[in-house]
């Protein structure tokens, strides 16, 4: 035997599958369970055995702390601290317990179920990875070829990106970060909506409320998750104060063999869900079952408390394999007895591994009624590690040790007493306080004569000091000797109870800062008083600092949400593989993305991881709000850059986005101011080139100028030539007529001279005469013939 607990022990777990599967062996595990939580033997509690068991000094442990977080707590250790041999017959005092537990446990679970998260999902089936891997392959050789693909696009129009030249990364580093912030699977996509699907099914935001408040109070949560055909898979939630376990010493409860849980419940509801219970057990369920559970299970006389319970143990899976007449291997599934003998004919052999099953079990607690015992039909395994299974609840308690659990409201408990204590001694010093009074000698009063003839009585010299504050008395006696009543009215001071209550003021208020200390919640986490000459920075680093100490809560939370979402991750797959409603949640998950029905149909095919991605809180948005600030402010980011780091949820990879973004805009910057130079140096060249041009223009047009000017010049003198050479031509055919004419004129003459001269020799003689005259007085004789003009410039003559 092994597992000894109390007056049982578990069974031993080297037996075979067959004997585990027995109704005894799950009695015996039961009975191991209730001994080693609930004491074992029923006799002990009805012969009135007055020691708590351990399920009943957890349950007890977990009320009381639960009553302190309320502002409930019992009242009678005040009382017996105040009360005189158990007289309270002198005290009227106000004994309702003073709620300070309560706000702090209400800053904790209220502050953080503020805070966001996000279930992701990540394919690590070989299938996904190899999808991942060659995304991440085809991006590299993209930014690898990224020069080569831009020249071919611009030389020849053929885009030879593989993947979306907007969307290619310039580096590996921002491929990295691209591969964690936008890369996602249509089957992660689908994953996660069937996840958040489920969660808001089964109002999973309470739940984690309610977890919340657990881990504050009592230092321990725990939620449960279910799988049926008709209401699928689900969360539920776990009062930690039902839940029975087998011994462990880690937070998170991984190494456990077995949990239970107590549930109290109606006969009907008992016989509901095992029907086949008869009249005659249900009689001895209820007969046996009241009398065996203790006071702190709250219970009717029509009520029976059962004991459901998970057992993990291991099973062998053994496999018969044979050789068929064509060479091929036959596989049979066999139980863990088989064993082939050596001497049997055939060829056969034996194949096994071992695996961690689960059964599920239901106990009356009280009798001997084993109500279930199983072998559980679906079992949550991940592909990834198939020998192993989950159980069906996931249980949390950070600050475990030895067993023992510690919470928050544990560690300010005495001080929560203490500060009580002090309320009550302040409400009694304030009932034994009297005010002030004042002291009056009668007969120093009978010695004063105001002389006007009024009396001065008591009544009357009250009345004056207590308008006046002025008094009238008397140094001496009408005799003359020495009055000692010369001051008739004294005040008396009654304020020896004002020191003590200042002293429970200060006592009162040390044990809250106390409180304070010890949990870490100080005044700035509320703002309950914050400094006035305190900067904000300051407040905010307070407050920084006490979610510091209370991180390990929000972290045990998160670790139940992440098992909570795994475990309905693997429900997941056995809704979309085995169960009959799986087109209604297909159906159900599609309605909000279409596109991911087809990916849900192959859910079952993949394994995923699942990661719970934290909001940033307010500390942490301000820190990376200011980092975005101060590279805006020097220029090392575009605000298009600022916007896109913002919507990062992760501040680490936020942060590692603002470095890549810096470091881009860095490059862009020094890329521009580059291209400003070559484009400047460009402009200058330009603008010489353009100088160049229009001075080669200017001599061009110049030349071009002087060119028409020469040919004008050449036509114009050729025009010229030409009218001169027509005018010449025109005088020497004028001239040429004239010479014709004078040749014919002479002609005529001489022939008429010839005719005549012999008829008119006088006439001749007289010619002679007048010629010679017109010689000596020196007049030419005039001739029709031109003189000079007959040369064409260029020297050609018209002389025959």
């Amino acid at each position: 035997m092994a597992y000894a607990s109390g007056s049982d022990y578990f069974p031993s777990q080297a037996v075979s599958d067959l004997e585990k599967m027995t109704q005894e062996y799950g009695l015996k595990v039961a009975r191991a369970i209730q001994s080693e939580w609930f004491g074992g033997k029923t006799s002990r509690y009805q012969e009135g055995y007055s020691q708590r068991s351990r399920y009943g000094n957890s349950v007890n442990n977990f009320h009381n702390l639960r009553l302190y977080a309320r502002g409930e707590q019992s009242i009678e250790k005040y009382k017996n601290e105040l009360s005189i041999n158990g007289d309270l017959s002198y005290l009227n005092l106000d004994w309702k317990p003073v709620p300070i537990i309560p706000k702090f446990v209400d800053i904790v679970v209220n502050g953080m179920s503020q805070r966001n998260y996000e279930i992701s999902a990540f394919s690590q089936d070989p299938s996904g990875v190899s999808k991942r891997t060659k995304y991440m392959e085809s991006m590299l050789k993209d930014i690898r070829s990224k020069d080569y693909n831009d020249l071919v696009q611009k030389e020849f129009g053929i885009n030879a990106y593989e993947n979306d030249k907007e969307k290619v990364p310039e580096t590996t580093e921002e491929l990295e970060l691209h591969m964690q912030l936008d890369y996602k699977q249509a089957i992660e996509l689908a994953q996660e909506q069937a996840v958040n699907t489920l969660m808001e099914g089964c109002d999973y935001d309470l739940i984690k409320r309610r977890c919340l408040y657990d881990l504050v109070t009592i230092g321990i949560g725990a939620t449960k998750t279910n799988f049926n055909y008709s209401d699928g898979a689900k969360v539920e939630y776990v009062d930690p104060a039902n839940l029975v376990y087998s011994y462990t010493n880690s937070p998170y409860f991984e190494d456990v063999y077995y949990i239970s849980e107590v549930k109290t419940m109606p006969i009907n509801e008992l016989v509901k869900e095992f029907p086949n219970l008869t009249e005659s057990q249900i009689s001895e369920i209820l007969k046996k079952s009241p009398s065996y559970v203790e006071s702190t299970v709250r219970q009717r006389s029509n009520e029976v408390t059962v004991l459901y319970f998970n057992f993990k143990t291991n099973a062998n899976d053994v496999y018969k394999i044979k050789k068929t007449g064509t060479g091929a291997d036959k596989v049979i599934k066999k139980d863990d007895t088989f064993n082939p003998p050596e001497d049997m004919d055939g060829d056969f052999s034996r194949l096994d591994r071992v695996v961690e099953v689960m059964y599920e079990g239901a106990l009356v607690l009280g009798t001997d009624k084993l109500l279930k015992w199983e072998m559980a039909s679906n079992m949550m395994r991940s592909k990834s590690d198939f020998g192993k299974i989950k159980m069906n609840y996931n249980i949390v308690a950070p600050r475990m040790y030895d067993g023992r659990i510690q919470s928050l409201v544990s560690r300010i408990t005495g001080f929560a007493d203490t500060i009580q204590l002090t309320h009550l001694k302040i409400q009694q010093v304030m009932n034994r306080m009297v005010p002030d009074g004042v002291y009056l000698d009668a007969d120093g009063l009978a010695e004063i004569d105001l002389g006007n003839g009024t009396n001065y009585n008591p009544q009357e010299a009250l009345n004056m000091f207590f308008q006046t504050g002025s008094v009238i008395g008397r140094s001496f006696t009408s005799e003359g000797n020495p009055n000692p009543g010369k001051v008739p009215i004294q005040q008396i001071q009654n304020g020896s109870g004002s020191n003590k209550l200042q002293t429970l003021i200060t006592t009162y208020n040390y044990y809250l800062q106390m409180i304070r200390d010890v949990t870490g919640l100080n005044e700035a986490r509320d703002g309950s008083l914050p400094d006035k000459n305190a900067l904000v920075g300051v407040q905010k680093l307070a407050a920084a600092n006490s979610n510091t100490a209370t991180r390990h809560i929000l972290q045990s939370m998160l670790f139940l949400t992440a098992e909570a979402a795994e475990c309905l991750s693997l429900r997941i797959s056995d809704i979309v593989e085995y169960s009959p409603t799986k087109e209604a949640f297909i159906k159900a998950i599609g309605a909000h993305n279409v596109a991911t029905v087809e990916e849900l149909k192959e859910l079952h095919l993949y394994d995923f991881g699942i990661f719970i991605e934290l909001t940033p809180d307010e500390e942490e948005k301000a820190m990376l709000e200011n980092n975005i600030q101060v590279a805006l402010g020097q220029g090392l980011i575009d605000l298009d850059d600022a916007i896109d780091i913002r919507e990062v949820r992760n501040i680490k990879l936020a942060n590692q986005l603002l470095k890549v973004k810096k470091k881009k805009k860095k490059d862009r910057d020094q890329q521009e101011k580059q291209q400003n130079i070559k484009a400047q140096s460009q402009a200058n060249q330009q603008a010489q080139q353009a100088a160049a041009q229009i001075e080669i223009q200017k001599d061009q047009a110049k030349g071009q100028t002087q060119m028409q000017l020469e040919e004008a010049k050449s036509r114009f003198k050729a025009e010229y030539l030409q009218q001169e050479a027509q005018v010449k031509k025109d005088l020497m055919k004028l001239e040429f007529e004239f010479n014709s004419r004078l040749q014919s004129g002479e002609r005529s003459v001489k022939s008429q001279q010839e005719s005549m001269r012999e008829d008119r020799k006088d006439q001749r003689v007289d010619r002679q005469v007048e010629n010679q005259q017109a010689v000596k007085e020196g007049k030419p004789i005039k001739k029709f013939e031109s003189s000079g003009n007959d040369i064409v410039t260029g020297g050609v003559g018209l002389d025959m």
